[in-house]
């Protein structure tokens, strides 16, 4: 007997992109699913078996916090409004729960074929090596594993083990679900599995300014949590950024210093230019790969710096 599953999707001011990720969602391959949708005002759905519960402005944890709480099903699917599923994304992800000790499903988000030439520069950006290092799995398929920390663009989760793990800290925003999986394996000591076939497809933001914003708020809250939350935030992967970022902006210095020391400096950053370049050849149009070059460089040092500012921080603001 399959599962029932509620999807839950926070958004704020319901647009094309939440037609049609409920649109795809109608169109799995699952036999007992709900759908709700948490905007900030009323709205008329797409279609009517649509549960609505608006909620007014409040964080996306809130909006997800009470989605779970009014969910029939025993699972709990969480999907960004800006993405859609696979049709097989529930019926691969709920095998999983037959397993006692799972108590959460994620899959890669890919870019969606449709998005436009900027949209994919952001993708392939996050698609690199150079950027997201051993992460890439979070935006193409990689081999199934057990992680420790998963994004809620898609988050498939026990509703039990939910509510036990106290749901979101609706304090932090982006950031909760980071908090809410530290929870779920260190406290209740559940597994969080990797599955590539669980997949969405999950728009990306305009390069420059929009994916830049987005990384400045990963950046500062990662930063913030790998002090506050070092059991899963404080890796050595997350630093390198900051550490290219100081290398690369403080490399006039070698300009009076030793001969050496800027041959040093220059000889790294020709050997980090080539990798950059070859890393962006995902595209064959000359705009999408020196916007990737270019972008994976301001990704850096956006990524960097902010991290930094995190690290520092006392508290962040909401």
């Amino acid at each position: 007997m399959t599962p029932r599953v509620s999807i839950i999707i926070a958004v704020g001011t319901p647009g094309a992109y939440i037609k049609e990720c409920i649109e795809h969602c109608l169109r799995l391959d699952y036999p007992d699913f709900e759908i709700i949708a948490l905007p900030n005002n009323p709205w008329v759905a797409p279609d009517s078996s649509v549960r609505v519960i608006p909620t007014g402005k409040v964080r996306p944890a809130e909006k997800r916090d009470a989605g779970v709480e009014a969910a029939s099903g025993e699972i709990v699917a969480i999907i960004d409004d800006d993405a859609y599923p696979d049709p097989m994304w529930l019926k691969n992800a709920v095998v999983h729960f037959e397993d006692q000790s799972v108590a959460a499903v994620g899959g890669p988000g890919v870019t969606p074929p449709s998005d436009n030439i900027l949209q994919k520069i952001s993708g392939w950006i996050y698609e690199s090596r150079m950027v997201s290092g051993g992460f890439v799995y979070r935006y193409r398929p990689g081999k199934m594993r057990d992680v420790d920390d998963y994004p809620t663009s898609s988050l498939i989760l026990r509703r039990k083990d939910f509510l036990e793990a106290g749901g979101f800290d609706t304090g932090y925003w982006p950031g909760e679900d980071t908090i809410l999986c530290l929870k779920l394996t260190h406290e209740l000591k559940k597994r969080i599995v990797y599955d590539p076939d669980v997949l969405v497809y999950h728009h990306r933001r305009e390069i420059f300014a929009g994916h830049l914003r987005q990384i400045k708020s990963y950046a500062l809250h990662r930063g913030f949590f790998a002090k506050k939350f070092p059991e899963t935030s404080l890796k050595i992967s997350y630093f390198v950024p900051s550490v290219f970022s100081l290398f690369a902006l403080m490399g006039w210095l070698s300009f009076w210093g030793p001969f050496w020391l800027y041959l040093a400096w220059t000889a790294v950053m020709n050997v980090y230019i080539i990798l950059n370049v070859l890393f962006s050849l995902k595209s064959w149009n000359p705009f999408g790969v020196i916007g990737t070059v270019l972008g994976t460089f301001a990704t850096h040092i956006v990524y960097g710096l902010w991290f930094i500012a995190g690290l520092l921080s006392s508290e962040l603001s909401d």
